[in-house]
């Protein structure tokens, strides 16, 4: 019976050892979860960030007027949406061909809780005008 008893206890800590180690390791995978879903908005921050940064290198490499480009965008944005008040203008992609002709800066706008996507285009002439407000 003392035998009998022996094998018991030890099967109940051999049961306790085991639930404990898969407690573990679920805890573990759900850290590890976590820490990857976090890091992965910090990464989109990161990329968006260091895209824009370029975008704005590239505009500014090319003797764009990022200050003209805004005004041409704030006075568009005025003209078709009147009331709205932007908040926060980013450039987020330049589109630069060969030549001066059809260059082209896409902005987006947000005011308001709304957002509005603003591309500007440059003439053959190098002058540049509203092609078209989303």
């Amino acid at each position: 019976m003392h035998r009998l008893r022996g094998v018991s206890v030890l099967a109940i800590v051999l049961i306790v050892v085991g639930v404990l180690l898969v407690l573990l390791f679920i805890g573990g995978l759900a850290a590890a979860r976590r820490r990857e879903v976090e890091g992965a908005g910090q990464y989109a921050e990161h990329v968006a960030a260091a895209d824009s940064a370029l975008e704005e290198a590239r505009a500014a490499d090319r003797g764009w007027d990022r200050d003209l480009l805004e005004d041409l965008v704030r006075r568009a944005l005025a003209e078709r949406r009147p009331g709205w008040r932007v908040d926060a203008l980013h450039l987020v992609l330049v589109d630069d061909r060969p030549g001066v002709a059809e260059d082209r800066a896409h902005f987006v706008a947000e005011g308001g809780g709304n957002s509005a996507q603003v591309v500007v285009e440059r003439s053959h002439e190098g002058s540049w005008s509203v092609a078209e407000v989303e």
